[in-house]
């Protein structure tokens, strides 16, 4: 009996967690998140905090869409994406 390999491609899902308002929406991989709290500290608004050691957003509302948060995360771990 000949014997055949098969191949399985699996996916794997990424979490994400968004949160959004009319004007932005920030989306943070925590997987990524180190916790090493730059954009805690560098957000202007305080739109964020840190909770178990991860970064979460606090007051979406406080947002102006700066990027400051996501430009200088060393782990590519927070996207801001302004609405029109």
């Amino acid at each position: 009996m000949a014997m055949v390999a098969k191949e399985t491609t699996v996916e794997k899902v990424e979490k994400i967690e968004a949160t959004e308002n009319e004007k932005v929406k920030i989306s943070i991989i925590p997987r990524f998140c180190k916790g090493c709290e730059i954009c805690v500290k560098l957000c202007p608004t305080k739109v964020l905090g840190m909770e178990m050691f991860l970064v979460k957003v606090i007051d979406i509302d406080k947002c102006t869409a700066c990027m400051a948060c996501e430009l200088r995360c060393p782990d590519f771990a927070i996207f801001v994406e302004k609405k029109k």
